[in-house]
């Protein structure tokens, strides 16, 4: 699969593997992006945040993530009271990637690898395994969980034509738009791309993927 580093894909990491916020970027990495950020349409009205961008080898910026709804932790802490399985947040990140050639590093050292949606579905897959953690798991043990979880993420974005993607309708700047969408016990994925030249990757849990719209982002300052 053609896509971005490994290595820029996962957030910092508290102890045990949880992402915290003090690892959020704040928005300077956002505005050095030569692409449009995208979000949720403005029919989501929640608390919308920033969380982190990555970078290409040359260190351009490739694709960072805008986070909607509560702030996610993970998945074995539920509210106080609620239903059995119902998760403590409900919240959905949205991922984007901008959509760029196999190419030549800035210095001419290198080559950097090209972009895809699958690159936005292998970020989305990474992103909601960072706020996952199966019950009853062992601290030690899931860096190991962790590892073969993320190898099969790869594995599933590399094969979105799979029996294990479906393919869902979402507006995009207003437009019906296709997504590869699938889901788990974790949560739901779903990627693809915009008429703007970047790819739309998604991740979330607690909220239905149905009945979302992404916009592009008219002022990301507005986020800081």
């Amino acid at each position: 699969m053609e896509t971005t580093s490994r290595a820029v894909a996962q957030a910092p990491a508290a102890e045990g593997g949880q992402q915290v916020p003090s690892a959020r970027r704040t928005v300077d990495g956002y505005l050095l992006a030569p692409f449009p950020w995208y979000g949720l349409d403005e029919a989501f009205t929640g608390a919308r945040w920033l969380m982190q961008v990555g970078t290409a080898a040359d260190g351009a910026v490739e694709h960072g993530s805008i986070g909607h709804g509560d702030e996610p932790s993970v998945k074995n802490e539920y509210a106080v009271g609620a239903a059995a399985g119902e998760p403590k947040e409900k919240f959905a990140v949205v991922v984007t990637v901008a959509a760029n050639p196999s190419r030549r590093s800035a210095d001419g050292t290198g080559l950097l690898e090209a972009t895809s949606v699958s690159s936005a579905a292998w970020l989305a897959g990474v992103g909601l395994l960072s706020f996952t953690w199966p019950g009853q798991m062992d601290h030690t043990l899931r860096d190991d969980w962790l590892e073969q979880q993320t190898e099969t993420a790869w594995a599933l974005a590399d094969d979105l034509e799979g029996r294990d993607w479906s393919t869902l309708s979402l507006p995009v700047d207003g437009v019906p738009t296709p997504f590869h969408y699938r889901e788990s016990e974790f949560g739901w994925v779903l990627a693809g791309s915009t008429q703007e030249g970047v790819h739309v990757g998604a991740y979330g849990r607690g909220m239905s993927a149905y009945g979302l719209g992404f916009a592009m982002i008219k002022d990301i300052s507005v986020y800081a």
